[in-house]
């Protein structure tokens, strides 16, 4: 039933409703960051994969609607997002002038005209054992992600080069080059492993695995004009409520923030895999312009 759903997707929400503001000073982190890093830059489209993190509404357009108080302290009603207000990605649009992202999984009030959000809560890089409404994750995991972007690049420029009703809602081809790619993925795959009961070391065995399929999808996405791409880590897994809740855990695996340290090491390995991983990207993709984000030491600092 839906009654194991909220716990994976509202992840997120959990930190923003007890952490408020540390959230609006995350956001303010990585806007510092962006503007920093993308001084010059002005993407007029942005396309974005991941999951609760950054899902403006594909999850809730597919399943079930959220509701209060998801929402209340910025849109004032339930917006699709499991957080109480916005998301970093909001902030990102915001940033470079441009409305809020559609979800591609939405067929109501959508424009893409301005770029595309793929991203579905409890979605995982690697394809889900168990999907929802019987089980716990998503089944738009960054595969399918992908190949939904890949549609909708085709499909969009047929729509927009026939013309009628919805020729403005669509994107102009050249937006695909000169579009950000922002991806927030991963912190599913680690829940993935520690409900299925794996242990640390198979887990930490299995990681290099999923890194590797991130950076196949973002190759992939380069491989269709994508140039410029702005790449979250993992966050603090081991601070998040549903493992603390979840997972029995003795004094001596707490650190002295509260948070479990074999979980958080689990994270910080994932991290380290991938940042390994965008190094070697950087030399097999010579056209494009990768940022990596350390959004776990900023969510770990607050």
């Amino acid at each position: 039933s839906t009654q194991h759903l909220p716990p994976l997707l509202s992840s997120s929400t959990m930190e923003s409703l007890s952490m408020t503001k540390s959230a609006f000073s995350l956001s303010c982190f990585c806007m510092l960051l962006l503007s920093y890093a993308l001084e010059d830059c002005h993407f007029p489209a942005i396309f974005n994969f991941g999951d609760s993190n950054s899902d403006t509404g594909g999850m809730a357009a597919a399943f079930k609607w959220t509701t209060p108080p998801y929402g209340e302290t910025f849109f004032h009603m339930p917006a699709g997002r499991v957080s109480d207000g916005r998301l970093i990605i909001d902030f990102i649009s915001a940033s470079f002038g441009l409305p809020f992202l559609s979800p591609y999984l939405n067929s109501l009030g959508s424009n893409f005209s301005h770029g595309v959000n793929f991203a579905a809560s409890a979605s995982t890089i690697t394809p889900p054992l168990s999907i929802v409404p019987v089980g716990l994750f998503s089944p738009f995991y960054l595969d399918v992600q992908y190949w939904q972007f890949m549609q909708f690049q085709y499909r969009s420029q047929i729509i927009k080069k026939t013309g009628g009703i919805y020729k403005d809602l669509m994107p102009d081809e050249e937006y695909f080059r000169k579009a950000l790619y922002t991806f927030d993925i991963g912190q599913n795959d680690l829940s993935q492993g520690f409900y299925g009961d794996m242990s640390i070391e198979e887990f930490n065995a299995s990681v290099p695995e999923i890194v590797s399929r991130f950076t196949d999808n973002v190759k992939n996405i380069y491989n269709l004009g994508a140039r410029s791409f702005w790449i979250h880590n993992t966050g603090p897994i081991g601070c998040l409520p549903y493992i603390l809740t979840d997972i029995p855990l003795t004094t001596a695996q707490m650190d002295s923030a509260g948070c479990s340290r074999p979980h958080n090491e689990v994270a910080q390995y994932f991290n380290y895999k991938l940042k390994e991983d965008i190094v070697q990207l950087r030399k097999d993709l010579p056209f494009a312009a990768i940022t990596y984000v350390d959004i776990y030491s900023a969510k770990y600092s607050l």
